[in-house]
């Protein structure tokens, strides 16, 4: 715990790593859980594939679970 999953379009390797080092360092500062209990996925679709692999099954499937959406802050 937690379990940090990010899908996204693709992006170089180095923009990666900085991405997925970031999200750890905010989640050790104010989740205070221990580096070892951090995990983070990261998935690439392109474009084409957005909608049909993220969008459905994911983001509209969890809409009511979405702090922000489409960059709009749901709390």
């Amino acid at each position: 715990m937690p379990y940090i999953a990010i899908k996204a379009y693709p992006k170089d390797e180095e923009t990666k790593k900085k991405v997925v080092s970031e999200i750890n360092e905010i989640f050790l500062k104010y989740w205070g859980c221990p580096p070892e209990a951090i995990s983070i996925s990261m998935e690439n679709f392109p474009p084409e594939e957005w909608e049909e692999k993220v969008v459905k099954p994911e983001i509209e499937k969890k809409a009511d679970k979405m702090m922000i959406l489409s960059g709009e802050k749901k709390f």
